[in-house]
């Protein structure tokens, strides 16, 4: 077996064995949070329960799903707790094979481009469902009583957590897309117009058919757009001539001055 295959079966081993660390404290984690599975459910669906009419429940259509979707539940809860130990799994795996600078930028973006996307879950759940609920449960009509099913609320909540997630991921984006060289600060200044009407357009496509959601949506992405510009402005600043390097090479002159002092000095020492 040559030396190129056994390097690869070697980082196969090692890629299995991270895995396996990770997967085993999600479900660690899960099999702790199993007995309160059913309050946990609770608290995702307070949004929507606060919204309903007083003593309106949601309900169940499938034989097995009030088992179920509250399991889904805290299996994605139990992965977003597990997160830090998975993600440092991958680190463990990916590090070696990085240079220093490598390392330096790859890190910070990896723990930021997590907060970010936690941040943008935290953000959905606390403001962007009241307010839609609120106006959803205002707008329709008197004559229907709302009886949301657990299933398709679970689908609603996990679509929108991974649009304002991956949303608050933009600033990262634009630091990657700086730091790689495909663009720079000035071309991202330029097709800010396009951005914006991108923007409206993603969330109209990825949100309910309301005006409150596409806007709590696209607004933070155009923001975040523009925090994106102002980091990787930031940290692409050209390095200053004085400090590019502490060496400046003596001119000629200063060569000679210094060749006659030294010849001065030892003629000097030999009178």
């Amino acid at each position: 077996m040559s030396t190129q295959q056994e390097t690869f079966i070697s980082h196969l081993v090692e890629l299995r064995d991270r895995l396996i660390r990770a997967l085993l404290v999600v479900v660690v984690v899960f099999v702790c949070l199993m007995p309160w599975a059913g309050d946990i459910y609770d608290i995702l669906a307070k949004p929507m329960m606060d919204t309903l009419p007083e003593g309106t429940h949601m309900i169940a259509t499938g034989v097995v799903t009030p088992f179920f979707v509250p399991v889904k539940v805290t299996m994605m809860v139990a992965f977003v707790l597990a997160l830090p130990w998975v993600l440092f799994q991958a680190w463990a795996f990916i590090a070696p094979g990085l240079y220093a600078h490598e390392k330096r930028m790859a890190l910070p973006l990896v723990a930021g481009s997590t907060l970010l996307f936690i941040i943008g879950m935290a953000f959905c759940y606390f403001f962007v469902f009241g307010m839609v609920f609120k106006f959803i449960a205002e707008f329709a009509p008197k004559s229907i009583v709302p009886a949301p099913d657990i299933e398709q609320y679970l689908s609603f909540v996990m679509s929108m957590f991974i649009a304002f997630g991956v949303t608050f991921e933009v600033p990262v984006a634009v630091i990657l897309l700086v730091k790689a060289g495909i663009v720079d600060v000035a071309k991202l200044k330029e097709v800010r117009p396009y951005v914006i009407v991108g923007a409206f357009v993603i969330a109209a496509i990825v949100t309910p058919p309301d005006v409150i959601s596409q806007l709590m949506l696209a607004i933070p992405m155009c923001l975040l757009y523009e925090l994106g510009i102002i980091l990787a402005g930031w940290m692409s600043k050209p390095v200053p001539a004085a400090a590019e390097s502490a060496y400046v090479a003596p001119s000629i002159e200063d060569m000679d001055r210094e060749l006659d002092r030294i010849e001065a000095s030892e003629r000097s020492d030999k009178g």
